[in-house]
């Protein structure tokens, strides 16, 4: 490995992406700019940003790992988000936008009330900061592995310079990141994958060195109980994750709500095979690594076959997957904070550069927190026992009854509190206690059945009651009684917000073109050096640069003339 030219493509990148957080850094004009990108972010970018938002190098390294020793089912887990997100494009995003909320913390307030939300927040702050401070950890340990630097220093220096990232930009910053990083991941992998595979000697010696089981759908500790629970889990995350909803509320319709999820879901289905094939061939390579070894399988196939430059490329597309990750987490975490916290309770009255100043700062808070909890990922077993462990313990309990009542009018805050409560508790015994008391210790399927299942028998079971005694939950007419206010509000707002997001999209439209352009002349540059795979190198650079033409035209289409403007103005005298 030429460490030179690879350190330095990983610096030219993080500048020009540093950059494009510094260029939206006038564009968060208000809470709704910042967080949302003003409602009105068209429904593919959404999408490609969820995408990656739920991607990270713990992608590489956790589902890396579980492909280098049992093979296919790193595929089927992965598998389970894809159901997860159809479930959601077919009645659970609809149903966010719909409430007109602009993060589900505000939801839980309108229809659950604030003791429900005061809790939810610390609890979801405190499961945010553990989950994207763990994926920060792999990706520090990928740099520091393949380019010798220390692990801490590069753990600390990465996390900063994610959280200046995401403090600058806003909403529309991360999402060009998450944008940037799916057009070079892909571009990675692919020049990776046929490189693996003629290392490997060709499909056929490869499967003849791997075990026979190893292209098995289930696998050891992965049982169909586990996949199954996975699903239940993944519908419960993808819906309902405060991370996620954001995606769901900050473009323009229940339609455009539908669609992001889908097209996660059409991603998720066709990624896991591309990306956890090199660390399954890598096993017929070099089938030695034992323990935490495993999850360095990924960056050794990489190490291995991957010509100057284009490791590179693949460390900058691992690291700002994570860091794409990390950021949403920040931006909603910080929106949480801002708009429901500090506007919420201790300064209504705040003006529009008040806040986000204050979701800047937040932003740094929570982040320096992501920073400790990543150095703490080595004595709590490696990512993929804290990651399981923390979805586990907290995924069934908070994203569950948010869920629920979105659908139901009869669960009220008390009860919420009651069954978040419970089921918090017991999955927590089971995971801590249970083992050190009784040793007694679930498995995987068994963790995840009792995560997800208790909460959703808790649910059906006060569901039937109230229904049985024909019991409305008492927070619900003032529930309808705020969405009807805030569609009135929003209404006589929506002409001035309207031309400002219009602005907001084409500049973020025309910053993606440029970025793939960028991105075009580094691979084709690149394609210049290799030893090897240039000719595939300097064909995802044509493709790149050709596909760099679909936002321009996009940009080019948005108006943000008198005409629109005048256009807007009409639809809110309908409506009135």
């Amino acid at each position: 490995m030429n460490s030179a030219i690879d350190t330095t493509v990983i610096f030219i990148f993080s500048a020009f992406v540093l950059g494009i957080g510094l260029l939206f850094a006038r564009t968060g004009r208000n809470l709704k700019s910042f967080f949302a990108g003003g409602e009105a972010v068209p429904w593919f970018i959404g999408g490609l940003s969820l995408f990656m938002s739920f991607f990270s190098a713990g992608t590489f390294v956790a589902w890396g790992s579980i492909a280098y020793q049992h093979g296919w089912v790193a595929v089927t887990i992965q598998w389970t988000m894809c159901i997860g997100a159809l479930a959601t494009g077919l009645w659970l995003a609809p149903r966010w936008k719909a409430t007109g909320n602009l993060t589900a913390a505000e939801f839980i307030r309108d229809r659950l009330g604030e003791r429900v939300q005061k809790l939810y927040i610390f609890i979801f702050t405190l499961v945010s900061i553990f989950i994207k401070g763990s994926v920060l950890y792999p990706v520090a340990k990928l740099v520091s592995v393949s380019l010798g630097f220390p692990l801490v220093e590069s753990t600390i220096v990465l996390g900063l310079f994610m959280i200046a990232y995401t403090a600058v930009g806003g909403l529309w910053a991360v999402m060009v990141t998450d944008i940037l990083q799916f057009v070079i991941l892909t571009a990675a992998v692919l020049i990776l994958l046929p490189l693996a595979l003629n290392r490997a000697g060709g499909f056929e010696a490869f499967t003849q060195r791997v075990p026979a089981d190893f292209f098995d759908l289930l696998h050891g500790e992965y049982t169909l109980g586990f996949v199954l629970a996975f699903i239940l889990y993944h519908v419960a995350y993808i819906g309902g994750n405060w991370t996620f909803v954001q995606r769901y509320t900050s473009v323009d319709s229940p339609r455009s709500a539908r669609k992001v999820a889908f097209l996660f879901a059409g991603l998720y289905l066709v990624a896991p095979v591309i990306w956890m094939l090199p660390p399954m061939l890598y096993r017929s390579i070099d089938p030695g690594l034992l323990g935490l070894d495993t999850e360095n399988a990924y960056l050794k196939i990489c190490q291995l076959v991957l010509p100057p430059g284009l490791l590179g490329l693949m460390l900058t597309g691992m690291y700002f997957s994570t860091s794409a990750s990390a950021n949403t987490a920040l931006n909603v975490v910080s929106a949480v904070f801002t708009n429901d916290i500090y506007k919420g309770f201790f300064a209504p009255k705040a003006s529009d550069k008040q806040l986000i100043r204050v979701a800047r700062l937040s932003s740094w808070a929570f982040g320096l927190g992501m920073i400790g909890i990543a150095l703490l990922v080595p004595a709590a077993g490696g990512i993929v026992n804290v990651v399981l462990s923390i979805s586990a313990i907290s995924g069934g309990p908070l994203l569950a009854p948010p869920l629920w009542a979105l659908f139901s009018k009869r669960l009220d805050g008390r009860t919420t509190l009651w069954i978040t409560l419970i089921g918090l508790t017991v999955n927590l015994f089971f995971k801590v206690f249970s083992p050190w008391l009784f040793d007694v210790k679930l498995s995987r399927a068994a963790e995840n059945a009792v995560g997800i299942g208790l909460p959703l028998l808790l649910l059906a079971g006060y569901e039937l009651y109230a229904r049985s005694r024909e019991k409305t939950a008492a927070e619900y007419p003032a529930y309808l009684a705020a969405q009807q206010e805030r569609r009135t509000t929003s209404n006589e707002q929506q002409t001035t917000e309207s031309l400002e997001a219009r602005k907001q999209n084409r500049f973020g439209l025309r910053v993606i073109a440029g970025s793939l352009v960028f991105v075009a002349v580094m691979l084709a540059g690149l394609s210049a050096l290799a030893t090897s795979g240039r000719g595939i190198t300097a064909l995802l650079a044509a493709v790149v640069l050709a596909g760099a033409w679909i936002p321009w035209r996009a940009a080019r289409r948005v108006r943000v003339g008198s005409t629109g403007s005048h256009q807007v103005q009409k639809i809110v005298a309908t409506k009135h």
